[in-house]
């Protein structure tokens, strides 16, 4: 599936006969649909009769495998996570980093030809959850690929990738699509109130989409009224009310984690400099009352530092530290910054 604000990409990149480079690299921000592209293409390079603009048949044994999930020959690098099936235990911690014995396991299988000839498709994604080590290994494919196969790495943080493996891949840059597309596309979508949602996901549609058809959207609510009366109730009370949220089944099963939480503090944190800014208000527009009524009560330097704690909350949120101290540490400082006032 090719999304209409990728077609120029598209078309640039899936000549049919032509042999890209190895190691592709697709990057920008996260919900934009870098995936889709990804199995796009990988679709195409197996495909036995690609179209004349390069897209994949949909009818050949390799299609059809495809579709099915089942084609030996497209492999992907993925955190463990996210290899989770189906009905498997929710309750089990799973690494949300690329192994290094899985690169191992993936030379081993590239060592041997293809089920279907030499065609054959790596994804890694994302391409920042390898460390150090697991990335040298990923590097050593790619210093010298076996014959055929292509190697698409997707990365919605391209600088936290080794310079050497920059350095060996062809790069992409996916960006957010030109607001009015993305609007529309979400309105075609079912998608209502589309321009709400879609400066929720800071112009993401995919990331919109997903956010508007399901339990998130509670979730989101009670996060903002959680914290526009946070100032006036005790932050460790809520941060044992958070702590046992992030716990519980539901938010578990809709990807509500603490990254999450983490990334949508910053959001707020943003849209609450920006309301003392006088600027306007672009993640939580719909809470544009409660931003106000709060940004009365804070100075532009509390504002700043307010941010600045919710963006070092995210640099930390995906590590594996006590999260009930992490909430509380990050509601005290929130609070604090409304005891301080303004400043004369």
């Amino acid at each position: 599936m090719i999304l209409p604000w990728h077609s120029e990409t598209w078309s640039r990149l899936s000549i049919p006969g032509a042999r890209p480079h190895h190691a592709l690299l697709l990057a920008g921000p996260a919900g934009g649909g870098k995936r889709l592209f990804a199995e796009a293409l990988a679709a195409s390079r197996l495909c036995d009769a690609p179209d004349s603009e390069g897209h994949a048949c949909g009818r050949c044994e390799s299609c059809v495998w495809i579709a099915a999930g089942t084609h030996p020959d497209l492999l992907r690098l993925v955190p463990e996570a996210d290899e989770a099936e189906e009905g498997a235990d929710k309750e089990t911690a799973r690494s949300r980093q690329i192994k290094v014995e899985q690169v191992r396991a993936l030379q081993e299988v590239l060592v041997c030809k293809g089920t279907r000839g030499e065609r054959r498709v790596v994804i890694v994604d994302p391409a920042e959850a390898m460390n150090a080590v697991t990335a040298n290994g990923l590097l050593k494919l790619l210093e010298e690929p076996p014959v055929g196969v292509l190697f698409v790495l997707i990365s919605s943080s391209p600088d936290r990738l080794m310079p050497t493996l920059l350095s060996r891949s062809q790069r992409w840059d996916f960006p957010a699509p030109p607001v009015d597309l993305a609007q529309q596309w979400l309105i075609d979508q079912g998608v209502a109130d589309a321009r709400h949602w879609l400066g929720f996901a800071g112009g993401m549609p995919l990331a919109a989409k997903q956010i508007a058809g399901g339990p998130l959207v509670a979730m989101r609510s009670r996060f903002v009224r959680d914290l526009a009366s946070l100032p006036g109730r005790d932050p460790l009370g809520l941060a044992a009310e958070w702590d046992a949220w992030l716990r519980a089944k539901d938010s578990q099963a809709a990807g509500f984690d603490m990254p999450r939480l983490a990334d949508w503090l910053q959001r707020w944190g943003a849209d609450l400099a920006a309301a003392v800014q006088g600027a306007p208000i672009r993640f939580f527009a719909d809470a544009e009352g409660e931003l106000s009524a709060l940004a009365a009560r804070m100075g532009e330097d509390q504002a700043l530092a307010c941010y600045n704690d919710c963006l070092n909350l995210r640099r930390v949120a995906a590590h594996p530290l006590n999260a009930r101290l992490l909430l509380e540490d990050s509601l005290i400082r929130y609070c604090r910054h409304f005891r301080m006032g303004k400043k004369p």
